[in-house]
């Protein structure tokens, strides 16, 4: 599945976007963000605290126990303000 890091979260990672295959136990939002946490340094420094980043599953806001089941994108970004 295509993931996609904006803002503080892509800078933290280092990178914008990436293709992974997750592990069949990864199966919503929260458990691919507590796996990508393990993956390493900079993922553990974007997901440290994990009830402020936010998802969309194919540009639809999900939240944290949404499935990824089928998923083709899957974002992940702070949260938003506006005005």
């Amino acid at each position: 599945m295509k993931l996609v890091y904006f803002a503080w979260v892509r800078e933290r990672i280092g990178r914008a976007e990436e293709t992974l295959d997750p592990p069949p136990e990864v199966v919503t939002v929260a458990d691919l963000a507590r796996w990508l946490a393990g993956r390493g340094e900079e993922y553990a420094h974007a997901f440290e605290n994990p009830g402020i980043v936010r998802a969309a599953i194919d540009r639809v806001h999900a939240k944290p126990d949404a499935p990824i089941a089928g998923a083709g994108e899957i974002a992940f970004f702070p949260p938003m303000t506006g005005g």
